[in-house]
């Protein structure tokens, strides 16, 4: 390990214990804790003036930023009501506890802990082995793609509340693919319109192709607002053109590109997230077959269009703010702060700098490379979010006059202005023992026996070890995503003969290998391997079931369907 390029930090941390070896001995230690019952009582959704005021005053271009259209279904059309959202549990009354309790709620969840100068020092126990780091950006990339909103502006403002013009949430890299290279050519290479338009650093490295002011020219600008979800993006533009380069057209390329990016998902993003067992008790598969869901709570109406749940969107997918750190290893020796002084940070919206620059095996296991005894991971799924997200940065969210900065602030004021159940009633309603807020550390009794239903999901974590999600967060986070993927006709999930690539195990290492965004050849942590990244992929034969468009008809993603 080399010294550290410090970008700022402490460096008040010591021991001589392996951290590693600590913590792969923790990582299989945690057991699930008891839950018990608790008394519940049922809240109305008053107006929110204040949550209205400060929370849309955001930029909108990233997770700080204001309520995607149509997201208030349920407190502006009504509980059953559908659209672009709808309510997973409709007939849960909302929970609207005061502000005051929720700000001070808020404050509590955040770790004091300074960014480190170097990621070895880190010894405080929020390590989770079972996730490194890179997982928590995936985990982004994927929800942009399934909250990206193409639909025409003008549509947008006629349903402000998203239940007749909408973008479906299937997961078909659209903030990757844009509406395709002849409404979007701006995302297409000029000289060939079947690759993706790549750039490059004036260091020589791949970046995303950029503007003049340094904003990326790509297909969700929110996949830009931090330099590590961004060059994963990357990694999908240069997957997709290694299919070309390798012989196949356009459209067999995305259809490739898309499931390979569904396959980490079903197989290595949400086995880690929710457990295996979570994933094999809602999805079957059968070789040579469609794959089988089986969905006890995610109902949507439209199954062309299926709603996404505020319950999911508002609550238990933003388990992944509490996991970020405060600083990340980007390559050997170059600790950079998350979110600190400008410009020595990993804020996003300017072409890639040099210390910014990301070695992919210090975010994920890459085969053929050893693991590095600094490698990033991901911090526990637990109620303590990481310093900088105190203070989100004006790339995520505007610097306004008494506008909210902390994230956690901001979720817990948003999942009421949503009209989120609490987490108790939640629970209830999926035949399980509720945690009382006495074990969820909530002892005002002004909570009134109830709690957020995204500090809930936290919390049942954290007091099962924080490795995973609980199961009231991964059942509605498995049941939607699976469900969506079950919906999408053109999923790897309904090829009817099935599909799977060429070589397995197959997960995200190997996909950045296959992009060729990390090679093995002169990597100082090569165990001998042949550089398997830089070799255009070998790729199976199309299914017969498989609908793919002729070369000269790319595919253009649905755009505002009413």
């Amino acid at each position: 390990m080399n010294e550290p390029n410090v970008h700022g930090g402490s460096t008040e941390h010591s021991g001589t214990i392996s951290r590693r070896g600590v913590l792969i001995g923790l990582a299989a230690g945690w057991t699930m804790l008891s839950a018990f019952s608790s008394t519940t009582v049922a809240h109305a959704a008053p107006a929110v003036r204040k949550v209205v005021k400060i929370l849309s005053g955001a930029a909108g271009a990233g997770h700080g930023a204001g309520n995607p259209r149509g997201a208030d279904i349920a407190v502006t059309v009504g509980r059953n009501a559908q659209g672009r959202f709808g309510l997973m549990f409709p007939k849960l009354p909302a929970f609207a506890p005061d502000d005051a309790l929720l700000e001070e709620l808020a404050k509590q969840m955040i770790d004091r802990t300074p960014p480190l100068s170097d990621v070895k020092l880190s010894n405080d126990g929020f390590d989770n082995a079972s996730i490194p780091a890179g997982f928590v950006y995936l985990g982004q990339f994927i929800d942009h793609d399934m909250t990206m909103d193409k639909t025409p502006l003008g549509s947008q403002q006629a349903d402000k509340h998203g239940t007749l013009n909408y973008d479906t949430p299937f997961f078909d890299l659209g903030s990757v693919y844009g509406r395709g290279p002849i409404l979007d050519p701006q995302l297409y290479d000029p000289a060939d319109r079947r690759l993706m338009r790549i750039g490059v650093t004036a260091e020589g490295h791949p970046d995303l192709p950029r503007q003049a002011d340094g904003k990326a020219i790509i297909g969700d600008p929110r996949n830009d607002e931090n330099l590590i979800v961004a060059q994963l993006h990357l990694a999908f533009l240069q997957l997709h053109n290694r299919f070309v380069e390798s012989g196949q057209s356009f459209a067999e390329a995305q259809r490739l590109t898309r499931w390979h990016f569904q396959w980490l998902i079903v197989n290595d993003f949400l086995p880690r997230i929710v457990g295996q067992a979570m994933v094999d008790s809602i999805i079957k598969n059968t070789p040579g077959r469609p794959s089988q869901v089986n969905l006890r709570f995610y109902r949507p109406g439209d199954k062309k269009r299926p709603m996404m749940p505020v319950e999911y969107s508002g609550a238990a997918y933003r388990f992944g703010h509490s996991m970020i750190r405060a600083e990340y290893e980007m390559s050997d020796g170059i600790t950079v702060p998350f979110f600190g002084r400008a410009p020595h940070d990993l804020r996003g919206s300017r072409p890639l700098p040099e210390f910014a620059w990301a070695d992919w095996n210090y975010f994920f296991d890459i085969p053929g490379l050893g693991m590095p005894d600094d490698r990033n991971l991901s911090r526990h799924i637990d109620t303590k979010l990481a310093l900088p997200l105190e203070k989100l940065p004006p790339t995520v969210v505007q610097h306004i006059d008494n506008g909210i900065l902390s994230l956690a602030e901001r979720n817990l004021l948003r999942g009421k202005q949503l009209g989120l159940p609490s987490g108790q009633d939640v629970a209830k309603a999926m035949g399980l023992a509720p945690l009382s807020n006495g074990q969820l550390g909530l002892t005002n009794t002004a909570w009134n026996g109830k709690a957020p239903l995204w500090f809930y999901i936290l919390k049942e974590s954290e007091l099962a070890g924080g490795l995973s999600v609980g199961p009231v967060g991964g059942r509605i986070i498995a049941e939607v995503i699976l469900g969506i993927l079950s919906l999408d006709r053109d999923s790897y999930l309904n090829a009817a003969t099935g599909w799977a690539p060429p070589t397995l195990p197959y997960a995200c290492g190997d996909m950045l290998l296959q992009a060729g965004a990390i090679t093995i050849e002169g990597h100082p942590e090569a165990e001998g391997a042949e550089d398997e990244g830089v070799e255009a992929p070998e790729e199976p034969e199309a299914p017969e079931d498989a609908e793919v468009e002729e070369p000269e008809e790319p595919e253009l993603a649905e755009v505002g369907a009413a």
